[in-house]
């Protein structure tokens, strides 16, 4: 674990090859929302930074910027519904892959139907930066605007595009949630992953992931003004920015 020390932005993880198994593509996608449950702590920054916000403001609009399988999304759009608060929610993801398996995951949640049932999500194929480019000069366009393990496939370069972009998009609140890199970190993904990996990339990715993933300190260097990076669950970070009133 001695490649812990410093981040390895070459690294690549197999399901961002386009030509990888696309069976384990899907598995890998399906399972990140029990996957997520347990170690993402959105639970947590549901109940201490968007619910406060969607209460004050009656309603709450969400863009979740690189989906995924949708998951996320999903489940704060759930959460806020059970609070009885109103919710427009977006997904974006550049990889149609991602996408498809988000649709299914919506469909088969809103089959039950009755309170628990997701309301619409609109999923597009689409860059953050598409989305500034329709956004124009017109001011943010979400109350929130989140991503969740999107950070650590950014490299160094790529990072301050997205930072702007999602500031850009946000008339009120940014959360990125990742994983903190660290040799506990990996050391423990390595082990609790097992039950969940066959047939998956989760562990080859996941370990990965790790390994290309910041440390706070590393990120809070490169974050520019106005944002700044919380600690909201154990191997996890949050890089933060609140657009001003």
């Amino acid at each position: 674990m001695s490649g812990l020390d410093a981040r390895d932005d070459e690294l690549r993880e197999l399901m961002d090859d386009p030509a990888c198994d696309p069976v384990r593509l899907r598995r890998t996608l399906e399972r990140f929302g029990l996957v997520n449950r347990l170690v993402s702590g959105w639970g947590a920054v549901y109940r201490r930074r968007i619910r406060p916000l969607a209460i004050a403001r009656g309603e709450i609009s969400v863009l979740d910027i690189g989906c995924g399988g949708g998951d996320v999304l999903r489940r704060l759009v759930a959460l806020a519904r059970r609070d009885g608060i109103a919710v427009r929610a977006v997904g974006i993801d550049p990889d149609e892959r991602s996408l498809a398996v988000a649709r299914r995951g919506i469909r088969h949640h809103d089959q039950g139907g009755g309170r628990g049932a997701t309301p619409a999500i609109e999923l597009r194929r689409a860059h953050s930066s598409d989305l500034v480019a329709e956004q124009g000069a017109g001011g943010g366009a979400f109350d929130l605007v989140i991503s969740s393990h999107v950070l650590h496939h950014l490299t160094a370069a790529e990072l301050p595009a997205f930072l702007a972009d999602s500031a850009a998009l946000s008339r009120g609140l940014v959360l990125h949630s990742d994983i903190s890199r660290s040799r506990a970190a990996y050391a423990a993904y390595a082990i609790g992953i097992t039950p969940l990996a066959p047939g998956s990339f989760l562990r080859t990715d996941g370990l990965r992931s790790i390994r290309r993933s910041w440390r706070p300190d590393e990120l809070a260097a490169r974050l520019p003004p106005g944002w700044r990076v919380e600690r909201p669950a154990p191997f996890r970070l949050l890089a933060t920015f609140e657009a001003s009133p």
